[in-house]
């Protein structure tokens, strides 16, 4: 149906069309807004971040309405996208809190909207991957300096972000939140687990392009950005990270192992040895990376347990429909059902909120997405021979895979500084399967 609409749009509009130079050349005025997006994450608020996206959006519509031959095509794992979406759209209609639900949709139509934008820019435009990828690696390792510098002001926490009442002064960890707004570590650490794949990346790209020096400036990058990730006091981030370098010693061993078995190993074990060591000497690090086992004893987890209860009591009432998407909408329903004297914005794990906020069937689609997102880009890391590409689907799936894991404890996955990038790797996955499937086609009618 939208195509019809776009052709017969594009029919009418041909004229114009073919006497503008902005339309002609509007590509180069999608671009810089695709990157002020991620910018403006790092210091602007949410709805500064949002106008941004918005002009992307907007000027995408523009295009496929005026420039020939422009249309939508529903990748594999888009469906699940669209099918999660249309759900939202019902569980909307369905909710109770219907102005407050507003709110939250229309940020779900923002990102969503986003991801095809930028997955319509990339389409024709396969070259700025590179652009794309650069500029948040530049946004992340910007964060990471800034985390750097104050992890040595010992700043005062802004919050109760850790349970001290069992250690010594001394080993409270001085958590940094670098300038995302609202100041946060938790968001901060998110942040830079999202993005730190893009720097540790770089350092493979790097190498197989052969700039050297590019490659060790991005290694002192990556061992920075370790160290402001430390420094976050973030738990879910500390299991993340594991998580990244798990996955990028599985997926790089295709190039590795055979040739370079023995200096492969060594590097895991230094890599090992290296968090094993940070975790023994620092007494701060170490409390706080304990604290993820104390389970009641800490009250930051026990507060989450709280929560995670009252959050299923929630979905049991409401498994359906589910209450309407936005974290203001549940916090209204969330005083009717909370365990504890505290408030909370959201469930602290985005699979439990997802299914609260839109149903069981919102929560099937977005595991169905997921699942067949990762399935596409493995067997393509696996048998692609082009390098380039294969870092591009490596780094933007593994961070896709570390928010995930990070949502298990928290909910930061549905701020806009996350979802911009997050949207944007999977954007790049679908361009680069495209350009696969592409490819495979021309040969076989060769």
């Amino acid at each position: 149906m939208f195509n019809r609409i776009f052709k017969f749009s594009q029919n009418k509009l041909n004229y114009l069309y073919e006497n503008s130079l902005f339309l002609q050349n509007i590509d180069w005025f999608i671009l810089p807004f695709i990157l002020l997006t991620f910018i403006a994450s790092t210091v602007m608020n949410s709805d500064a971040i949002g106008f941004f996206a918005l002009i992307v959006m907007f000027l995408t519509v523009v295009k496929m309405l005026t420039k020939p031959g422009e249309l939508i095509s529903l990748r594999h794992f888009e469906v699940w996208i669209v099918a999660y979406f249309m759900i939202v759209v019902i569980s909307l209609f369905g909710s109770t809190l219907f102005t407050l639900s507003l709110k939250g949709f229309f940020k779900t139509f923002v990102y969503v909207g986003f991801y095809f934008s930028v997955a319509q820019y990339l389409k024709n435009n396969k070259d700025k991957i590179v652009w794309l990828l650069a500029v948040i690696g530049l946004c992340v390792a910007g964060e990471s300096v800034v985390g750097f510098l104050q992890s040595f002001l010992h700043l005062d926490a802004i919050s109760t972000w850790q349970d001290t009442s069992h250690l010594n002064p001394e080993d409270v960890l001085s958590r940094v939140y670098g300038t995302l707004k609202p100041l946060n570590p938790n968001l901060f650490g998110g942040y830079l687990v999202c993005g730190f794949p893009v720097i540790l990346g770089s350092v493979f790209y790097f190498v197989n392009k052969k700039y050297f020096k590019c490659a060790i400036a991005a290694l002192l990058f990556t061992l920075w950005g370790i160290y402001t990730i430390f420094q976050t006091g973030c738990r879910g981030a500390y299991l993340a990270l594991m998580l990244i370098f798990g996955c990028t010693f599985l997926l790089s061993a295709k190039f590795f192992w055979k040739t370079y078995k023995k200096l492969y190993i060594s590097l895991i074990a230094a890599v090992f040895a290296l968090f094993i060591g940070a975790l023994t000497f620092v007494s701060s690090l170490r409390h706080r990376f304990l604290s993820i086992f104390a389970m009641r004893n800490d009250s930051s987890n026990s507060f989450r347990f709280n929560v995670y209860h009252s959050s299923i009591e929630m979905f049991k009432d409401n498994w359906l429909l589910g209450i309407g998407v936005g974290n203001k909408n549940f916090r209204e329903i969330y005083g009717l059902y909370m365990k504890t004297g505290f408030d909370a914005l959201s469930a602290y794990n985005i699979y439990l909120e997802t299914a609260v906020e839109s149903g069981i069937f919102a929560l099937i689609a977005f595991l169905g997405f997921l699942i067949t997102v990762s399935i596409d880009a493995v067997r393509y890391i696996m048998h692609s021979n082009n390098k380039d590409y294969i870092i591009f689907v490596a780094i933007s799936i593994i961070s896709v895979w570390a928010v995930m894991f990070h949502g298990l404890v928290d909910t930061i996955y549905f701020r806009p500084q996350l979802q911009f990038m997050f949207w944007t790797f999977i954007a790049i996955i679908a361009t680069v399967l495209t350009e696969n499937n592409s490819s495979n086609k021309n040969q076989v009618d060769e």
